[in-house]
């Protein structure tokens, strides 16, 4: 099974997804977004552009 997104509404009334691996841990969770279309064209900007995202090494 792939990874999926999924979507749900915070206690604040706020849109957040998180994506989630096959294995179900969660990879990644979005901000906050005041509408459900929002919350949506951020998934579909993580599909679009994770793809090509270079890996960086931080060094705090």
């Amino acid at each position: 099974m792939a990874g999926k997104f999924e979507l749900w509404t915070d206690k604040g009334g706020q849109y957040r997804f998180n994506l989630k691996a096959s294995n179900g841990q969660v990879i990644a969770t979005s901000e906050g977004y005041s509408s459900k279309a929002s919350a949506l064209n951020g998934i579909e900007s993580v599909r679009k552009n994770a793809p090509d995202a270079p890996v960086v090494e931080r060094e705090d």
